[in-house]
């Protein structure tokens, strides 16, 4: 199961509010701006500053 297009259009970088790309074969959610990447659990993004590691 992938993440719905409506909660990829609303997700936003909680560092610097840009814009995020996900990648369903990485099962994360990357912040270009930041070079940081946001894990995908169980369908779920944990958008943690915290749990974000970088690329």
């Amino acid at each position: 199961m992938t993440l719905s297009r409506e909660l990829l259009e609303i997700l936003a970088c909680p560092k610097c509010k840009g814009e995020l790309e996900y990648r369903e074969a990485e099962d994360s959610i990357i912040c270009p701006k930041c070079a940081v990447r946001y894990p995908v659990r169980d369908d779920i993004p944990i958008m943690l500053v915290d749990e974000a590691t970088p690329l």
